[in-house]
């Protein structure tokens, strides 16, 4: 195991426990009012649920090799690659294949409003949206770097992604289709190469 491997199994402790945060409250209220609650509680669990998924099934990817063009965990992934795979076996959807493509998915999330299972983007190609991770929860996010390095687990909070952040979209619970552990129709999975690898430089731990 990499050095870089083993920072990211360290973090998994600390992610998994910001995955257990309860996403909702349910306040006593009137009979009419607990029912529509207790129906907007049940929806949203149901979403929450299924980022949870996403973000807890990409944990399973670390140490996986960064390839470009990859779409696999046994021939290898690149950052696009990685989260299309994730939502693959998570929800049936098979997201467009590149950072750029999937950038105008969902919708927008601040910052602050980060939940696991978001995706994050980051300029590491001197464009917008040429890398793409997801968001674990606890500032952290998975993703596959570059060539020579491992999907593996960052800080927001570092450096280099603050200087790099693009912005960030929510997928899960905004577009129709993507509900958790229900087979939607998928596009084309047509063998397109994602974007060249980001810059080495991305690959810092």
């Amino acid at each position: 195991m990499s050095a870089r491997t083993a920072r990211s199994f360290a973090a998994v402790t600390a992610v998994a426990a910001a995955l257990t945060a309860a996403p909702v409250a349910l306040a006593a209220t009137s009979a009419p009012s607990r029912s529509f609650a207790a129906s907007a509680a049940e929806t949203a669990g149901k979403f929450w649920s299924g980022a949870q998924d996403v973000a807890i099934y990409a944990l399973g990817m670390i140490g996986v090799d960064y390839k470009f063009g990859g779409n696999s965990p046994e021939t290898g992934l690149d950052c696009s690659g990685l989260v299309r795979y994730v939502f693959q076996q998570v929800t049936g959807f098979t997201l467009p294949r590149t950072s750029k493509e999937m950038s105008g998915l969902g919708a927008k999330v601040a910052v602050g409003d980060l939940k696991p299972g978001d995706l994050v983007f980051f300029n590491t190609r001197r464009f917008q949206f040429s890398h793409v991770g997801i968001y674990l929860g606890d500032n952290r996010f998975i993703h596959a770097p570059s060539a020579g390095a491992e999907v593996e687990i960052a800080r927001l909070s570092e450096s280099y992604w603050q200087k790099h952040f693009n912005g960030a979209r929510r997928l899960v619970g905004v577009l129709p289709s993507l509900v958790p552990n229900v087979i939607a129709p998928a596009y084309a999975a047509a063998p397109v190469s994602e974007d060249p690898p980001a810059d080495r430089d991305a690959a810092k731990p």
